[in-house]
């Protein structure tokens, strides 16, 4: 397009070929080309900005046939557009002046100093400070996923291999990155890139091959970590993580260009080490999140989320998405709550110092990226001030990770006294406008100072001065700017002029004269203001490299911090909320006490919330399988089971009286479902692709919430899968995981007494003639109505609705399968499922609704039945079959 509106090369302007040179280096970005006070961009990186930003849209001439399209952005308000460019996932590359325009001969050096991408952002502006901001790399082989994840905002690399696209997806869920880069066989893999992108909300850009070479790959992490071998960076079982690793290095050392000092660490780990939560669960049970409207408010981490800094609010979200499978290590944060429950006064006394603590890893991140102004030293400061308190009453404290986190908090003294010492206290935002030192910090800023505010009272002074030594009473010091500072003296004077003037200049009545030190003076005062601010900018920007030479101090210090402010946190929220101190166990018994939902009952306010216990264990209590009227409470009650062992297993205290919890490696749930219109699922797919990937992957030490399991399909399928489902998790020989199933299917309850582990649970119900009360409380047995009529009433269902429903209840009443239930429960209670011997021991009488209805076809096909050979599932489909055929010859 460009080469269409072009008469000659060489009628370009050299400014304009460069910037097309400098683009052509980057054509995937929108170029940022500093002119002056602005940025300007050109052609069509102007016209999207003009488009994106609502910004004026003007032209340039540049040799060209038509005037280049222009606009442009301030250079001192530049964030906040980037910003929006970037959230909007756009990159950027910033061309910046390479040196003073006064000074430049000829074109004024220009060079690309970073590129900026939804991943690698640093602005305050654009990163909300409770989370990171991640950059995931992807590296697909064929047989297995490296994944590295970096903040480099916090300087958290991560890296990890997992073995399946849904594996993969937990991952990028688990961490949101808000940017992936890959290699192209990612795109290749079947793995549908456009629906991520729309799912997730991030950006993805598919690497050139080089990026995934094994040996540069090896080369750059061995020459950033100062390693001889990736065996010491733990990376040697990763081949793919390696790669991956190597690939996001690189790929930030392109785009930055920089040394990358903060990323001092990288932490490999396997999806083992941590409780599995899939995608599902994590957005059923509302952990970071709410369902519906995207909050906090609602959430989990909005209940235990009371930290003071941003540092600890980024650690508690990692300790909810990440729960802990080690015994020993929820111990350990269980005593650290419990010790700072025990200390009260000495825990707020801490909280109170907590926050005037900024976030020190980001502050960090700018000091190493060398874009930390004025401001940000001073916030590092005063952070700094509050850590000896911080320290010493850790001190007080004996559990073993508050001892850790006192030994790691260095309180960066020194650091402290260089910022007190070198920068003023109420510093400018930018770093080129002076005013940023104090004085006593040096001598010569010291001078040039003085040269800018006394420069006239030092010229009066030497006036006086050279009167005195001289005797030229009418000596005066004038300036103009051809020939600067000078003495005059006239004709009448000069025979007492002495030997140390400089004649400078001859007029008819008078002598101009100079000397050593008006010359110094000159130099002084004519360059102070300029000397000053590029001195002071230089001073500035060696105290930020000597903090940032401690990065290694400075970062292990933060995440102490971090992690006191956690626990502080958890600690407050546990006396607060009045939660307790659960015992973990490794013999797979759940057992709570009046445990009650930790989101729910902050949000209720009128009403108390009304507890409930629950027991599940690997042996006769593995299924509780639960009915009751919809609005009851059977989704809370089950949703808090799973929070509560989810919040014990991340080290936190839990809402109950008591608790009991036997580690789960994974939380599985199945509750409620909607269309998936974008991919063209209904509601029903979706549900049995999550009871999918549940049965396939659930352990024996896994909990199960299922929630409604079968209600998308008819009645008749619905209810074979939901048995058949029950079948499948309840038989320890192929699963055997711990569930909580929600049914409005009382056909299930049949299976109490006739499958090992399974066991009956209603919601309590009071009825009031036609109406019904809600206890909420969690009774032993099942349900023997679903009370739907009831519920549609409270809704405001129409009355005469209502009254109709009311007369066709009663008629289908005697078209209920729960006689046939009963019959294949018993046959599935029987090792070789012969409950039923005789087929017209099914009595077709029952379907009174029928009962007009004479085909003898129908009758022999029933009789021919082979029941002993028949599975349940395939009894009832049968059973399903011939009643269709009823109904159908009846209407």
């Amino acid at each position: 397009m460009l080469r269409n509106r072009r008469k000659d090369v060489g009628q370009i302007s050299p400014m304009m070929t460069h910037y097309l040179e400098t683009k052509k280096q980057y054509p995937d970005c929108i170029l940022f080309y500093r002119l002056g006070d602005f940025y300007e961009m050109f052609f069509e990186d102007a016209k999207t900005v003009s488009r994106e930003l609502e910004l004026t849209l003007t032209g340039k001439d540049c040799g060209l046939e038509e005037r280049a399209p222009m606009c442009g952005v301030p250079f001192h308000a530049v964030e906040g557009y980037l910003t929006r460019l970037v959230q909007k996932g756009y990159k950027v590359a910033i061309a910046e002046q390479m040196e003073d325009p006064k000074l430049a001969k000829g074109l004024v050096k220009r060079e690309v100093i970073r590129v900026v991408t939804p991943g690698t952002i640093t602005s305050s502006q654009a990163l909300d400070e409770t989370k990171n901001n991640y950059l995931m790399a992807v590296v697909y082989t064929g047989n297995n996923y490296g994944i590295a994840t970096v903040d480099i905002t916090t300087g958290d690399f991560f890296v990890t291999e997992v073995t399946s696209e849904r594996a993969l997806l937990d991952e990028i869920n688990k961490f949101t990155p808000s940017e992936l880069v890959c290699n192209e066989a990612l795109f290749m893999s079947g793995l549908d890139m456009d629906e991520l992108k729309e799912r997730y909300h991030f950006a993805v850009t598919a690497l050139e091959n080089r990026f995934f070479s094994d040996d540069d790959c090896r080369k750059i992490l061995k020459e950033h970590f100062h390693v001889m071998s990736l065996e010491g960076l733990g990376l040697g079982d990763y081949e793919n993580g390696m790669i991956a690793s190597g690939a996001v290095l690189q790929y930030l050392y392109e785009t930055q260009k920089n040394d990358l000092s903060h990323l001092t660490k990288i932490t490999p780990y396997t999806t083992g080490q941590f409780m599995m939560i899939d995608t599902s669960t994590r957005r059923n049970l509302e952990l970071v999140e709410t369902l519906r409207e995207k909050q906090k408010r609602g959430s989990l981490l909005w209940v235990l989320d009371k930290t003071k800094t941003a540092m600890g609010a980024r650690l508690l979200r990692s300790f909810i998405e990440q729960p802990l499978i080690d015994k020993e290590e929820i111990e350990r944060r269980q005593q650290a709550i419990e010790e700072l429950n025990m200390n009260y006064i000495s825990r707020e006394e801490i909280r109170e110092y907590l926050n005037s603590v900024y976030d020190l890893e980001r502050l960090m991140g700018r000091i190493s990226y060398k874009t930390a102004n004025p401001r940000d030293l001073l916030s590092f400061k005063n952070s700094l001030e509050m850590l000896p308190y911080i320290k010493d009453i850790l001190g007080e404290f004996s559990c073993e990770l508050l001892k850790k986190m006192n030994e790691d908090l260095d309180p960066l003294r020194d650091l402290y006294e260089l910022i007190d010492r070198s920068i003023v206290d109420e510093p400018p935002i930018t770093v080129r406008e002076g005013n940023i030192i104090k004085d006593g910090y040096s001598e010569e800023a010291d001078k040039y100072r003085k040269a800018k505010t006394e420069g006239k009272a030092w010229l009066a002074d030497l006036e006086t001065e050279e009167k005195e030594k001289t005797g030229i009473k009418n000596l005066k010091i004038k300036y103009n700017k051809v020939f600067g500072y000078y003495f005059e003296v006239t004709n009448s004077f000069k025979d007492l002029v002495p030997e140390y003037f400089i004649r400078k200049q001859t007029l008819t009545n008078a002598e101009r004269y100079t000397t050593d030190r008006l010359k110094e003076l000159e130099d002084i005062i004519m360059g102070a203001e300029d000397r000053l601010y590029t001195l002071e900018y230089d001073l500035f920007c060696d105290v930020r490299d000597q903090i940032a030479a401690e990065v290694l101090r400075i970062q292990s210090t933060a995440k102490a911090i971090a992690g006191i402010d956690v626990f502080t946190s958890l600690s407050t929220v546990s006396m607060r909320n009045n939660y307790v101190k659960p015992k973990i166990n490794e013999k797979g018994v759940i057992n709570i006490k009046n445990g009650r939902h930790p989101v729910v009952e902050k949000m209720i306010k009128d009403s108390l919330f009304v507890a409930n216990d629950t027991y599940l264990d690997n042996g006769k209590n593995r299924i509780s399988v639960i009915t009751g009227p919809n609005m009851a409470g059977k989704s809370t009650y089950m949703r808090q089971t799973a929070l509560i062992v989810l919040m014990a297993q991340i080290g936190s205290f839990v809402p109950a009286d008591e608790a009991n919890i036997g580690i789960c490696d994974r939380i599985f749930t199945r509750v409620g479902a909607s269309d998936d219109l974008a991919s063209g699922q209904s509601t029903f797919m979706v549900e049995m692709t999550e009871v999918a990937n549940i049965l396939r992957n659930a352990t024996k030490n896994s909990l199960l919430v299922l929630d409604e399991i079968g209600r998308g399909t008819s009645t008749f399928d619905g209810l074979s899968i939901a048995w058949a489902v029950i079948e499948h998790i309840s038989n320890p020989k192929i699963l055997g995981a711990k569930t909580l199933f929600a049914t409005h299917y009382h056909e299930l309850t049949e299976l109490e007494g006739t499958i090992s582990g399974v066991n009956n649970y209603c919601i309590a119900v009071k009825e009031q003639g036609d109406d019904i009360v809600f206890l909420r409380k969690i009774v032993k047995g099942g349900a023997d109505k679903s009370y739907g009529i009831q519920v549609a009433k409270l809704a405001g269902v129409p009355e005469p609705v209502i009254a109709r429903a009311k007369e066709l209840v009663e008629e289908l009443a005697s078209a209920d399968i729960t006689a046939q239930a009963k019959e294949i429960a018993q046959m599935s209670a029987s090792p070789q499922h012969k409950a039923v011997e005789k087929p017209d021991e099914v009595d077709l009488n029952q379907m009174s609704i029928f009962d007009t209805v004479k085909d003898d076809d129908i009758i022999k096909e029933l009789g021919d039945l082979e029941l002993s050979s028949m599975t349940p599932i395939d009894a009832l489909n049968t059973l399903y079959r011939l009643q269709t055929k009823l109904k159908n010859r009846w209407q």
